[in-house]
């Protein structure tokens, strides 16, 4: 068969080779058949429904002209139309941009005379906005000055936030039209900046628009406006500052020496005096907004060192500052005010001190300083050596002064003694002994209301009382102070533990706006470095500022009393010496199978002198300790009817505890024995977590061990013995349980092993009949391959014959239109010789019969 097809194959092609004109017609037809079958039979529908067409986001009635279809080309002649313009990017599903629309629609009403508000759809796929933009996150809000921007908003999206901002943008610069008025503006505690532009010779001077380019520049960094520019343009005012010469740019700085911008060093451009600007400014308030997405912000600003974080009400569009925040920035100012001229007359020659806690008492502390004498070796350099000094002589010297008590108004040398250093002539030491106050809480207060406590001392000499100036340059935990708003973020500040409770927050003054979460306040100081935090818990009697300063004396003392606070589930947090009072705790919860305890019910619950109690650490994310909760539960049921014994558990994740009740790794199981909890033993890290080693700790390490091992010998005695005796009861019904589970272990593993044995004999069988079907499948596949390969020589032959079919039935065609033009070809050439034998006929009888 194959052979016939090969002979036919070869004699078409040697006929397309004598006739080329046919095979170039075949292969034209071809072409245009694939053609048309791409084109019209194969083309898949689009099955993607189309887009619906976007709508209006805005209200009508909003003055807010809103480009729905992503118009962006009429966002350039909006803009140029206005002086400040401001354009709000949405996505229409976006719930930010929702939320945000009426806050932008409020703050339109109030300024849509003076800014054109815009907003354009960045989402629809057939807009420019979307093709040109490519934004990653919704909304976005930029903001135009004349020709200068956008200065992207970065602020929360709250309608009093967003009205400051815009009113910053419209007016950037602050008319300082008298002396009086440039002294209040540099008497605030935010940075300030000053320019002296004089407006005679020209109507506008050159470098004008570069410094208001420049204030513009400054809001870009910062959106809430801190370092405020000004501008001076009579000379008599600009010489209280002194400044003389035209276009200078002047910035205020109350530490160190306010600064003139070097023209001569930098080039005269609004970024170059931005960057000059917030290169040296000087700033006690660092005011934080975070984000509220996942954000490094607090961590980088925590890992920086100690933070007092001020939760404040806060009115970004109050004509009148915030009297907290005046008094809190007040204080802030002066703990920043390091004077190199205010050391104490014991330092005064010799910065080495060093502050030495007092055996005798964990309250009595020295400061010890050594001074150097004049008579030393000039340009020497001063080592700090206290080695020579010993605790006796402090005790000798020091030690009978702080027996009685040291008022805090009295002179700095009360309580101070001089001695000479016993290994150079040329130096002298010099101690003073102070008793350390600690802050008390309001629970102290009420106990002693008597007694009025001085502020505790720092860890530097006072200063005539005042215990807070200077104190930066004092002490080695150096704070830094955060303000954050509380109505924007309460949650923060519930995790420190902040609560409902005013006594645990800052007072309230008069004029503080706000009711609820924006109305409360809150301080709270956070060591990232030390894992700790500490909650100001302020005395009514005592104003804010007291208060304040009380509470970062005794954060930078040497020896700090603060209690570390500790926020839990229940209440939200307590000091750790709240958790070390018991006693003062009415607690009565009910009874449960095992005891759930939290930070505030910890103490009370596990320091219980006539319990026995056996605690398991445990959190939420820990898929150990969720695979050992069965085992718990089967224990704290063995154990319901023993009420000597407490079942109890801690998640550790959300309940902070004291440093010597911490575990190391979860799970952890610890037992508190009754009469001797200063005597706990943690369960071996090296033996699994299983009821009968559960049980047999228990009865090893509990209170009642002793009784544990006495026979019963009847029911006089097993109540004579208590609840240990039951307990060994249940303890031995346990074991004869276990023997019983071993007998039928042993049964089962007879049974199992002969099921292991047929299951091999199945294995190997099975792993034959594997390999036999392996075989199968290999041969199988090889005759499919034959199959294929036979099949699609023979579809090709077929092909080869169809197209020799075609050819051969084109040629027949062409055979009998050859011949038909041949027949007719005869009849017309036997016409034409009829016709001309008739014609000479003729003309022989024409010829005929003339002659």
């Amino acid at each position: 068969m194959l052979r016939r097809v090969r002979q036919s194959l070869r004699q078409v092609l040697f006929l397309m080779a004598r006739r080329p004109d046919l095979l170039c017609g075949a292969i034209v037809f071809g072409v245009l058949l694939v053609l048309a079958v791409k084109f019209t039979c194969s083309r898949a529908k689009n099955v993607v429904a189309s887009a619906r067409p976007p709508v209006r986001f805005f209200s009508p009635d909003a003055p807010v002209v809103d480009l729905y279809l992503g118009q962006l080309d009429q966002v350039e002649r909006l803009r140029s139309m206005a002086e400040v313009s401001l354009i709000f990017f949405y996505a229409p599903w976006c719930a930010h941009s929702m939320a945000a629309r009426q806050e932008v629609q409020q703050v339109a009403k109030k300024l849509a005379k003076q800014v054109q508000f815009v907003a354009v759809n960045c989402w629809w796929s057939q807009g420019k906005c979307r093709k040109q933009n490519r934004f990653y996150q919704y909304p976005i809000i930029h903001l135009f000055y004349r020709r200068f921007g956008p200065i992207e908003y970065k602020g929360p999206f709250v309608a009093p936030y967003v009205e400051s901002f815009l009113l910053k943008v419209i007016t950037p610069l602050t008319y300082l039209s008298s002396k009086a008025i440039l002294e209040e503006f540099l008497s605030y505690h935010e940075p300030r900046v000053v320019g002296f532009f004089q407006f005679n010779s020209s109507p506008q001077p050159p470098g004008y628009i570069t410094y208001l380019s420049s204030a513009l520049q400054a809001l870009k960094r910062d959106y809430r406006g801190a370092v405020r520019f000004g501008v001076v343009t009579n000379k008599q005012v600009a010489e209280a500052i002194p400044l003389e010469e035209d276009e200078t740019v002047y910035l205020h700085r109350r530490f160190n020496s306010s600064l003139i911008f070097p023209r001569r060093e930098r080039n005269f451009t609004s970024e170059a005096i931005c960057s000059w600007v917030f290169e040296h400014h000087e700033t006690v308030l660092h005011w934080m907004q975070p984000p509220g997405t996942k954000s490094r912000l607090l961590e980088q600003e925590l890992t920086k060192g100690p933070a007092l974080l001020l939760f404040l009400p806060h009115n970004p569009l109050g004509s009148k500052p915030n009297p907290i925040l005046q008094q809190i920035a007040d204080i802030a100012v002066r703990y920043h005010s390091c004077d190199n001229n205010n050391h104490s007359s014991l330092d005064k020659n010799s910065p080495c001190c060093q502050s030495v806690l007092l055996p005798e008492s964990n309250v009595n502390v020295c400061e010890l300083c050594l001074t150097q004498s004049g008579s030393s070796v000039p340009g020497a350099t001063v080592h700090c050596s206290f080695s020579a000094v010993s605790q006796p002589f402090l005790r000798h010297c020091c030690l009978h002064q702080v027996t009685a008590p040291v008022s805090i108004e009295s002179a700095p040398s009360e309580g101070c003694s001089t001695f000479l250093n016993s290994y150079s002539p040329f130096s002298r030491y010099s101690a003073c002994c102070r008793k350390v106050e600690p802050q008390r809480n309001e629970s102290q207060a009420k106990e002693r209301p008597d007694t009025q406590s001085a502020p505790p001392p720092s860890s530097a000499p006072q200063q005539g009382g005042d215990g807070i100036t200077g104190l930066r340059c004092q002490t080695n935990r150096t704070l830094r102070f955060y303000v954050l708003d509380v109505a924007l973020n309460w949650p923060l500040a519930v995790r420190l533990g902040a609560t409902g409770n005013r006594s645990a927050s800052l007072h309230q003054e008069a004029g503080t706006p706000g009711e609820g979460s924006s109305g409360r306040s809150f301080a709270a100081i956070v060591n990232l470095k030390d894992e700790v935090h500490y909650v100001l818990h302020r005395n009514p009697a005592a104003t804010v500022t007291e208060s304040l300063e009380a509470f970062i004396r005794n954060f930078s003392a040497p020896y700090s009393l603060l209690q570390r606070h500790l926020v839990g589930e229940e209440s939200r947090g307590g000091s750790e010496e709240d958790a070390r009072r018991p006693g003062e705790r009415q607690q009565t919860p009910p009874r449960h199978l095992i005891t759930e305890l939290t930070t505030s019910s910890f103490l009370p619950s596990v320091m219980d002198p006539q319990r026995d109690v056996l605690l398991f650490y445990y959190t939420q994310w820990c898929g150990f300790c969720s695979a050992l909760n069965h085992i718990i539960i089967q224990l704290a049921r063995l154990l319901q009817g023993n009420s000597t014994i407490t079942v109890a558990r801690v998640n550790v994740a959300r309940n902070d505890l004291p440093w010597e009740f911490m575990a190391d790794h979860v799970p952890s199981v610890l037992l508190f024995p009754r009469h001797r909890k200063h005597l706990s033993v943690k369960f071996p890290d090296d033996l699994s977590i299983t009821l009968p080693n559960l049980l047999h700790f228990i009865l090893r390490h509990s209170g009642s061990v002793r009784n544990a091992d006495k026979p019963v010998t009847s029911p006089a005695d097993a109540d004579s013995l208590g609840p240990s005796a039951i307990l060994h009861a249940e303890f031995l019904a346990l074991q004869r349980e276990v023997q019983a589970l071993h007998h039928a272990r042993e049964r089962l593993s007879k049974q199992l092993a002969q099921l292991w044995r047929e299951n091999r004999r199945l294995t190997l069988d099975t792993r034959s009949l594997e390999a036999q079907n392996a075989e199968l499948q290999r041969e199988r596949q090889s005759l499919q391959e034959q199959h294929q390969e036979k099949s699609r020589q023979l579809g090709e032959a077929v092909r080869r014959l169809q197209e020799l079919a075609d050819t051969s039935e084109s040629l027949l065609n062409e055979n009998t239109l050859l011949r038909i033009l041949l027949s007719a070809l005869k009849d017309r050439t036997e016409a034409r010789e009829q016709a001309d034998l008739e014609r000479k006929e003729a003309e022989q009888k024409r010829s005929q019969m003339a002659s």
